[in-house]
């Protein structure tokens, strides 16, 4: 996704999605199959860092561009499409974490050609391979992040995940949840307790 048309979280509508919206809006279907295009990428990479599941970040992307299609009518242009879009894919993971604390079921293998894999096997540093010792001190921090990460409320690992996978601002990480940044700040501080906590000695 090119930084120029998406633009950032909180960032005005460029013009180029402002015309593509307006003329979704309209009923041009070609325009609305254009923006998402252009936003699609974005919505996987988002959904796969939040849920770590292939399977359940294809459902968040088809959920949310369904969304989009029905309310895009009620887009008013008050705040960039990427908060409005995001905000949209940020309340499908919050219902699908909830779920998964109801279920207390976890799923964070990805699909490869290889045939699924933990996904955080695919940020070991590849000198890992060659230092057995590295290697099993990478699977104990790894199996100790899961760990930790499902101690937190579906909200605080939304949060984590966004500031420290995604990249986001508290910002904007505020506006996509539909909070003000000192929530954020908030929940970003109470998760980050929880997961030194039981880091313990990784930390």
């Amino acid at each position: 996704m090119a930084q120029d048309a998406a633009g950032t979280v909180g960032a005005r509508v460029s013009p180029q999605v402002d015309s593509l919206i307006r003329a979704a809006q309209a009923g041009d279907q070609d325009a609305f199959e254009q923006l998402v295009r252009t936003y699609d990428q974005s919505v996987l990479r988002l959904a796969m860092n939040l849920l770590r599941s292939a399977e359940d970040s294809r459902d968040v992307y088809q959920e949310a561009f369904l969304r989009v299609y029905r309310n895009l009518h009620a887009f008013r242009f008050d705040c960039s499409f990427h908060t409005w879009l995001y905000r949209i894919v940020t309340n499908i993971c919050l219902d699908q974490l909830r779920k998964r604390k109801v279920r207390k079921e976890e799923s964070p293998t990805i699909e490869t050609r290889e045939g699924p894999m933990d996904r955080m096997d695919t940020f070991e540093e590849e000198a890992a391979h060659a230092d057995p010792e590295r290697s099993l001190w990478n699977r104990q921090l790894k199996q100790r992040i899961e760990s930790a990460l499902e101690d937190l409320t579906p909200r605080e690992r939304l949060v984590f995940e966004m500031r420290h996978y995604e990249g986001l601002r508290l910002r904007n990480i505020g506006e996509a949840l539909g909070t003000t940044e000192e929530a954020a700040k908030n929940c970003l501080f109470r998760a980050t307790r929880k997961m030194r906590a039981v880091l313990g000695d990784f930390t």
